[in-house]
């Protein structure tokens, strides 16, 4: 038996690809299983998730995606840039197509511009209620943790976002697995740190929930955070975000959100068995 695969990033933030498409390539029970061993980057291919790419009986395409620690992810907005790639370089798909997630599905626009393939995803709308993040408690997320001001959102995953001074002077390892693990996020939380770059712009770093670690970009993130500081009146409603894999553009229009991004195909390989 073989394995195909493809490696493919969206900023940075990478997957393992398995096509799924006529039949399961890995069976159920043993998915999680192959991201925690395939996602290892000295052991494995190395990424951040596994994307599994499906038929979909009510969308164009369906995605799993699991992650190193072998949990199931709602969905992921890099991942389903790359997704869609995937699917229209395949020819499942054309210039538009839904997905469908755990997060509901997912509308997306792409093509290629010159040699660059660029996606824009209507995301899920952002829930600010506790009760949809989820988080304990009623009414807006604003919480003191470890001295700082935290703010969340659900953008298909949950998020907490904090506004700093400097992106760069924080020790994200120590500070943000306090904030992901807080008691007042029953299921955990992705944790942004933003900083205010210009008046409609932001640099960010995000600690992934499942990954446990700082990745170089997360769409969710990016749309977290984007849709925080223009809530807070620290923007307009597009917003340019930095991630330290690349930018990506984040536009709030009536309460809801669409991100505009590139996604990358690194090389195809093949896993014997």
């Amino acid at each position: 038996m073989e394995i195909h695969f493809s490696k493919m990033h969206g900023n940075g933030n990478d997957f393992i690809m398995i096509d799924e498409w006529e039949h399961p390539v890995i069976p159920d029970e043993m998915k999680a299983q192959f991201a925690a061993l395939y996602c290892d980057r000295r052991f494995g291919i190395g990424a951040d998730g596994v994307i599994y790419l499906m038929k979909s009986k009510k969308s164009s395409i369906r995605m799993r995606i699991l992650q190193p620690d072998e949990s199931e992810a709602e969905m992921c907005g890099n991942g389903i840039r790359c997704i869609a790639k995937f699917a229209h370089d395949a020819g499942y798909v054309k210039d538009t197509c839904t997905v469908e997630t755990l997060a509901g599905e997912i509308g997306v626009t792409m093509g290629y511009r010159e040699d660059t393939f660029t996606a824009s995803i209507t995301m899920t709308r952002p829930q600010y209620d506790r009760k949809e993040i989820p988080a304990t408690g009623n009414g807006d997320y604003k919480e003191t943790i470890e001295g700082f001001e935290v703010h969340a959102v659900n953008t298909g995953v949950p998020h907490a976002v904090i506004v700093v001074d400097s992106v760069d002077a924080i020790d994200i390892e120590t500070i943000a697995p306090k904030i992901r693990h807080h008691t007042s996020f029953p299921k955990g939380a992705n944790v942004n740190f933003v900083e205010k770059t210009g008046k409609n712009s932001i640099r960010i770093r995000t600690f992934e929930r499942g990954v446990e670690g700082e990745t170089l970009s997360c769409g969710t993130g990016a749309t977290a955070s984007a849709a925080i500081v223009h809530r807070l009146g620290l923007t307009g409603n597009i917003v340019d975000v930095e991630t330290r894999g690349g930018p990506l553009t984040i536009t709030l229009k009536d309460g809801d959100a669409i991100m505009e991004g590139p996604a990358t195909t690194v090389f195809t390989g093949i896993i014997p068995v």
